[in-house]
């Protein structure tokens, strides 16, 4: 039975209520569902907007830590975020550090109505960045000796995991060698999924649907990258240790780490504190092409595999952390840079993803880190292996869940690293 969680509401409240501080935010209600989330009488801005590049773009902001990254490599930055808005970007917010140098800079505005300067500060949806934290939390339990990651998942969610799935281990959900296919949503178009934004999803209505269906391959011998295996890691962490996910996320990272802007909305669909607004390319209600207003919408759908919200200075606080084995520890964490030794299920291509992260080839070197898009945002966490380089992105992308990734931050991560 899952816990709990120790939320305090209003008489006639129908929804969680928006945090006061961010550590308020850890004390989660109820979950009855995990995907997206449903608020009455919360609106989702305005139907049309005004095209991205009618907003004036403000300067980019200037570096602001020492020692400063080399010239080149600050001009490429620079260069990467100038002309917010655009017509895939509303606003970019950088950081980039580590022993190599640092730097910082914005781009953009905080909203096309009003067209006030982005804001370096700004809380932002993470997306996939979240499953970096799942993954954190389940390895260190499995330090703990609580998660066994050659133990199958069923073992512990006999309930929930049928014999079919028998075979799928801990590891295996943990780097999408799973074989699970994803669960049934509703709507398969961007319009589909504004209209069913507001929807709410349990954590484990999402498995029954995922496993309910054939497996998409032996476990173990591909690899597919889904939510849904950090969906049953949630579970999993739950199960463990009697608490909610998110609680044990705040008492695990965010507080040991001091992650005051980082929090897990629940069933809010709003970000609570400063934030710029998101906006998707999608058919209006004229049936005409254009921006919407996507900044309130549930992220129940994704929960532990996607729904944080964050800032710059937070996931750079915690990429470091990360990478210097302050936040996993030991053989757990060479679990997080050990990519298996399978093909991708779709592409065939060498396997991508490990536990947590992913890794690229950028510049001649390593990168590993890990994105995430929900709509209207996009967010990354990258480092090199030795932690010279970092970066950490948030780019309010007006096409965020595009088959390609969003221009800008492509230019981003090729500025800060170089070219695959």
């Amino acid at each position: 039975m899952r816990p709990t969680p120790h939320t305090h509401h209003t008489p006639h409240e129908s929804h969680r209520t928006l945090p006061r501080t961010p550590h308020e935010s850890h004390r989660m209600p109820r979950r009855t569902l995990l995907a997206a989330a449903l608020v009455l009488g919360v609106t989702a801005g305005p139907a049309v907007l005004p095209a991205a590049a009618s907003a004036p773009a403000p300067a980019v902001s200037a570096p602001s830590a020492a020692p400063a990254l080399p010239a080149p490599v600050r001009a490429s930055l620079e260069a990467a975020v100038a002309g917010l808005p655009s017509a895939d970007a509303t606003a970019a917010l950088v950081r980039v550090g580590g022993s190599a140098g640092s730097w910082q800079g914005s781009s953009g505005v905080h909203d096309l109505a009003s067209g006030r300067p982005a804001d370096p500060d700004a809380r932002f949806r993470a997306g996939s960045v979240t499953k970096v934290f799942t993954a954190a939390v389940a390895l260190q339990l499995v330090s703990e000796g609580r998660l066994d990651l050659d133990r199958s998942a069923r073992s512990y969610l006999p309930e929930l995991i049928p014999a079919s799935y028998r075979g799928v281990t801990v590891r295996q959900l943990l780097n999408h060698t799973h074989g699970i296919p994803a669960p049934d949503l509703p709507g398969t178009t961007v319009e589909e999924a504004y209209a069913n934004r507001f929807q709410i999803h349990d954590p484990q209505d999402m498995v029954r649907s995922a496993v309910s269906k054939p497996r998409e391959f032996a476990p173990g011998t591909r690899q597919h990258y889904l939510n849904i295996g950090y969906t049953i890691t949630g579970l999993l962490i739950e199960r463990v240790t009697g608490d909610t996910y998110e609680h044990q996320a705040a008492r695990r990272v965010l507080e040991p780490l001091g992650l005051r802007d980082t929090y897990f909305p629940g069933t809010d669909p709003r970000i609570a504190g400063p934030h710029h607004h998101g906006y998707q390319t999608m058919r209006l209600d004229d049936g005409t092409t254009g921006l919407r207003d996507v900044t309130v919408w549930g992220a129940t759908d994704a929960w532990a595999a996607g729904d944080l919200i964050s800032t710059t200075a937070d996931l750079e606080r915690f990429t470091k952390a990360l990478f210097r084995g302050r936040v996993v520890r030991g053989p757990a964490l060479e679990e997080m840079f050990t990519l298996p030794k399978v093909t991708d299920f779709r592409s065939g291509d060498p396997a991508a993803y490990s536990a947590g992260l992913s890794m690229k080839k950028l510049g001649g070197r390593e990168v590993w880190g890990k994105t995430g898009g929900r709509w209207g945002y996009n967010a990354a966490v990258a480092s090199t292996r030795d932690g010279s380089r970092t970066l950490v992105y948030s780019v309010n992308s007006t096409d965020a869940k595009g088959q390609d990734m969003n221009e800008v931050a492509m230019n981003i991560m090729v500025a800060a690293y170089g070219r695959p």
